[in-house]
């Protein structure tokens, strides 16, 4: 263990410590430890493992700040990995000198607008925890080929940029975990243009990711997430977000969880991913997902999109299921957001279990939002072998469920129902166009002002009571 002051490192924020700080760094000190103080830089210390060996920076529970006054990263791990996870893959260099780079117990912050926290190339079994990372453009970024990723307990906060940034990696074995992710202007976790395998994220507060708190001129309406997989160009598949809250503050376009795939004639590309036990809300829509395949939704609290709680365009294989969906009730009815589930072009998938309920006014009464425009609580347009079963959907207006031009349905065990006085619901059930190979059975339609329903299958109906006002 080195101390940085060994190598001439003064640590009082004025005196440029980049010099320094390389030099400790390229004596191969293996832990470049940094007591307390702000350890001013002005261009990335290069941690080029295969040269210095197995290097960590520590600071002393959690108290020095490197603050990076250049653009580009504060520190760079660059490794040489090239195989895969398998043992048999390494070559001895690898587990001599690479394996094992750390960060841990300090901050990073940035005198620079075009500064960035840390950049990991090409390294195995990288270990960031207990870092806070704030006022940079990037705050960690992990491109190149990776392996076996840990980032836990960590404060990523008040970012221009992206906070966790998987840009252009191949990388297996990633666990985001037990952090807080907020204030990134476009985004809390992003990945583009890689190839992911066993992604975990798990146990974070990830919140507010977007313009709002930047005020960056004519940017509000740049499309961004707190959680945001963008398949469209390499695949990322088998993974976990779980036991997360990811909340946000309305931006147009925007998503809690957005995933974005291929078409199904060159594979989805992004799925095989679980979304379980999160609660997810307020953003224009909460859980969006394009071309993706192979996901479940289930067990989760979502509550107040601004355009719809769960929006699913060309997917196929999705499982939304034993999900609870409505609104945030401590804001009064003041300030009530609507509920609502889209299916677009959706194939071979399942809606199951959820309770959606609407909320008492039937429209928008938040002071941001947009003016609603929504058919019903779920609405189905042009999809095929969807199974809709054991939910409730009350509250709704105008309709509880929509489907137009939709083929191989099965709708079985629903509940539909508007228990406010007078209801504001006109047709429990609205079908229309094309409805072949299709069954509605055993469902409950109630408080209609119109009719229960209005549909080219016959249902078969337990109870259609209250139709009209009385």
């Amino acid at each position: 263990m080195t101390q940085a002051g060994d190598f001439g490192a003064t640590g009082d924020g004025v005196t440029d410590d980049t010099e320094a700080l390389q030099h400790a760094i390229d004596e191969g000190v293996g832990e470049l430890r940094l007591p307390r103080g702000v350890y001013r830089i002005t261009r990335p210390l290069l941690i080029s493992l295969s040269t210095v060996g197995r290097t960590s920076v520590c600071g002393e529970s959690g108290t020095p700040t490197i603050r990076m006054d250049g653009p580009g990263p504060a520190l760079i791990f660059r490794g040489t990995h090239a195989g895969s996870a398998d043992p048999a893959s390494f070559q001895d260099v690898v587990w001599e000198r690479e394996r094992l780079p750390m960060v841990r117990d300090l901050e990073i912050t940035g005198g620079h607008p075009e500064a960035d926290g840390i950049r990991l190339e090409g390294v195995v079994q990288p270990t960031i925890s207990g870092v806070l990372l704030r006022k940079l453009r990037t705050g960690i970024e992990v491109t190149g080929r990776a392996r076996n990723v840990l980032i836990s307990h960590c404060h990523l906060y008040f970012n221009t940029g992206v906070g966790i940034w998987l840009n252009a990696v191949n990388l297996h074995q990633v666990i985001i975990s037990a952090s807080h992710i907020s204030y990134c202007r476009l985004g809390g976790i992003r990945i583009e243009k890689s190839e992911i395998r066993n992604l975990q994220i798990t146990g974070n507060d990830i919140e507010y990711n977007n313009n709002r708190a930047h005020r960056v001129p004519d940017a509000d309406a740049v499309p961004t997430a707190e959680i945001y997989l963008d398949a469209s160009e390499g695949s990322i598949r088998e993974g976990t977000i779980s036991g997360n809250t990811i909340q946000a503050t309305y931006s147009p376009g925007g998503a809690n969880i957005r995933m974005i795939g291929q078409p199904f004639e060159a594979n989805a590309k992004v799925g095989m991913l679980s979304i379980t036990g999160n609660l997810i809300g307020s953003q224009w829509v909460n859980v969006h997902l394009t071309a993706a395949q192979g996901v479940t939704v289930t067990g989760n609290s979502i509550y107040s999109g601004h355009h719809r709680n769960i929006l699913l365009e060309d997917c196929s294989q999705i499982t939304v299921g034993d999900n609870s969906l409505g609104h945030n009730t401590d804001y009064g009815v003041e300030r009530e957001l609507c509920t609502g589930v889209e299916f677009r072009r959706c194939r071979d998938s399942l809606f199951t279990g959820n309770i959606l309920q609407d909320c008492q006014t039937g429209k928008h009464q938040f002071p941001d939002a947009p003016e609603l425009q929504r058919e019903a609580l779920l609405e189905l347009q042009d999809c095929r072998n969807i199974t809709v079963s054991n939910c409730q959907i009350l509250d709704s207006a105008p309709c509880g469920v929509r489907l137009h031009d939709c083929s191989e349905m099965i709708l079985t065990g629903l509940t539909i129902a508007d228990r406010r006085t007078p209801p504001l619901q006109q047709v429990a059930l609205k079908w229309t166009g094309e409805a072949a190979d299709s069954l509605i059975s055993s469902c409950r339609f109630s408080g209609c002002l119109q009719q229960a329903y209005e549909s080219p299958v016959e249902p078969s109906l337990s109870v259609v009571s209250r139709i009209g006002a009385g």
